[in-house]
This record gives structure tokens, sequence and C-alpha cells, in this order.
């Protein structure tokens, strides 16, 4: 399976997660889990930091709680029409962290440091996927 189809401009065709967007089509948070030293990454990765190439897919609940972030207000060509757009840094209840889009559906005033935030899967035209931080409903 391609990696082709993640985010709005693809740089990398293939890896060693490519399943990775194939859980997020199903509406999966995935990430992985070190069976040597127990770590948790998203997105997943083939290695750990500890040099274990031993590693499990788990699911994440996709529930986080914003660390920070920062609204663009320039943006490369590839997304220079979502402009302004907001980027942050969440971390999971599972541990890891995630850098990704806020939802526009998040107004900037609603914005703070410790909201907790979902990540989902979001549907882009053209049959792409990316993941995005939305409002804990």
């Amino acid at each position: 399976m391609s990696f082709g189809k993640f985010g709005k401009v693809n740089y990398v065709a293939e890896t060693k997660v490519h399943e990775f967007v194939k859980f997020l089509e199903q509406g999966k948070i995935v990430g992985s889990k070190c069976k040597n030293c127990q770590r948790v990454y998203f997105p997943p990765r083939a290695d750990c930091d500890c040099l274990s190439g031993e590693t499990e897919r788990i699911q994440l609940s996709g529930n986080c709680k914003l660390i920070t972030y920062t609204t663009l207000h320039f943006a490369p060509a590839s997304v220079r029409y979502d402009v302004p757009y907001t980027l942050g840094v969440a971390q999971f209840d599972e541990g890891p962290t995630v850098f990704a889009p806020l939802s526009k559906e998040i107004k900037p005033e609603e914005i703070h440091i410790g909201m907790k935030l979902k990540l989902e899967p979001v549907r882009l035209p053209g049959d792409k996927i990316i993941y995005e931080l939305r409002p804990v409903k």
C-alpha cells in the first residue's frame, strides 16, 4: 500500500509503516509500542530509540491535551489557501505527543494551553487523508 494518500502534499510514497494510512482510512489512530522498552510512538515507528526493531501497532484513544500552539498567517504555496490556520502540539493520554493542525471548528478565542482535544482522521478532496486536533464532544 502506498503512503502517497497521506497529507495535502506527498513527499514519501512508501515507508516501513505504510499501514498507518490504512488505519486512518478506517477512522483509527494507531501508534507503535516497543516490545523491548514499552515506549509508545505516534505516528507509528518501525524502530525504537532503544534500537529495538520489535514494535507492535496499538490503537490510541486520540484523547489529547494541548501543550502549545501557533497560528500561521503565511504558508507554503501548497497550503496558502488554508491561512490563517493553527498548529498545535498535544500530548496523548497514552504518552506520546503529536504535531497537528487544530480544526477550524475551534474558535481562536477558545484555544488555550491544557485544553482537551481529540485527534481524528479527516478526509480531503482527491482521496487524501490527514489528521487534526478537534474539540472534545
